[in-house]
């Protein structure tokens, strides 16, 4: 009987998972209404490059996509795909319609930027193939370099393009590329961040991330710089200088609840307070750590939470003691010691309790020093 019983049950379960599931798909169903295209890469890559410069071009890449990450491998072998008649993914392009004045009737790449740039930097002879496996007596060699007749039928390779019309609004625009970049080579935080998360903050971000003393005094390895990690130390800069003893378990969690925070952020406004506590920590890193927020001389790069330690605990000093003034031997003494380096490099490091044990103990050393 009471097997009966939980079979009863567990149909009526599955009845209403059925049901209530097929309302929610119903709900969020969207209505896209879309195009297949093709065209020849001779009329594609200037679709992409007239005007680009202006912000005119017709195809063009939005500031939430990623930088060009590809190298010079994975950009000489979509080539060699292209040239020998390998299947190549499609493009999805979106009509902004009249959303923006500037920009209607253009079309946003939703997905397929590292192909574009990589078909303009051949077509214009900026690419050297490298390391093809199959074409191997093209490498080393440029697009001028190919027969005439060869140089025209790659010209001529079209390329098709999924265009989703003027209905597809921002919102839908920016989910389609969250979830096509779900798969492949995943996009960093950051990255993602910028496709999903509206708002001013992380413009005002991305201009901090580009001064050129921050990348001397904190350096990152190129693909670092092409992923947006400067911009991912500047966001976690704020975060935890105003924040960091509200840390649950999740660095992405508590980073992107703050990014939503600043969801009604004034550039105008909020900006300039902001920008002036991080240039007074820029300076006084600069001037009295001996290595910036390296570990040593000759480093080229910084660890994440090396930089956290020492940028937020720096903030947190200055905001107790505006006029703050230390040796910078003394600082030495403990920036680039053992108890210091133990603190950023333990196992844990992103749990509450290590996360204020290193930004204290830099705001503490350096308030002893009055």
């Amino acid at each position: 009987m009471t097997d009966l019983f939980e079979e009863e049950l567990a149909a009526e379960r599955r009845r209403r998972a059925q049901s209530l599931g097929e309302d929610q798909i119903r709900a969020h169903m969207r209505d896209v209404d879309y195009s297949i295209r093709e065209y020849p890469i001779e009329v594609l890559v200037p679709m992409y490059l007239d005007g680009a410069e202006e912000g005119t071009n017709e195809i063009f890449i939005p500031d939430y996509q990623r930088s060009f990450v590809w190298g010079l491998k994975q950009q000489s072998r979509f080539i060699e795909s292209a040239m020998i008649g390998l299947p190549i993914p499609y493009l999805f392009v979106a009509d902004v319609g009249n959303e923006n004045e500037e920009l209607s009737g253009r079309l946003e790449i939703v997905d397929g930027t590292q192909r574009i740039r990589t078909l303009a930097a051949y077509l214009t002879g900026q690419l050297r193939l490298e390391q093809l496996t199959k074409l191997t007596e093209l490498n080393g060699t440029v697009i001028d370099d190919l027969l005439p007749s060869r140089y025209r039928r790659f010209r001529r390779t079209t390329i098709r393009l999924i265009e989703l019309t003027e209905r597809a609004d921002e919102e839908m625009r920016r989910d389609m590329f969250d979830r096509i970049n779900s798969g492949g080579e995943p996009l960093n935080p950051m990255e993602v961040r910028r496709g999903v998360l509206k708002g001013e903050f992380l413009g005002f971000v991305a201009g901090l991330a580009a001064d050129q003393r921050l990348r001397e005094i904190a350096p990152l390895s190129a693909a670092s710089v092409k992923r947006r990690d400067y911009d991912e130390l500047v966001v976690r800069f704020f975060a935890y200088t105003e924040r960091y003893n509200e840390f649950e378990r999740s660095v992405i969690d508590f980073i992107d609840e703050y990014i939503s925070s600043k969801s009604e952020f004034d550039a105008g406004r909020d900006g300039p307070p902001m920008a002036a506590e991080w240039y007074r920590m820029l300076d006084f890193v600069e001037t009295n750590f001996q290595y910036g927020f390296k570990k040593a001389l000759r480093n080229t790069r910084i660890p994440r939470v090396r930089f956290e330690a020492i940028s937020v605990g720096v903030a947190l000093a200055l905001r107790a003691q505006p006029d703050l003034q230390v040796d910078p031997a003394r600082v030495a003494e403990w920036a680039y010691g053992p108890e210091f380096t133990k603190l950023v490099t333990s196992d844990g490091a992103n749990s509450r309790p290590r996360i204020a044990a290193r930004i204290e103990f830099v705001r503490n050393q350096l308030l002893k020093s009055l």
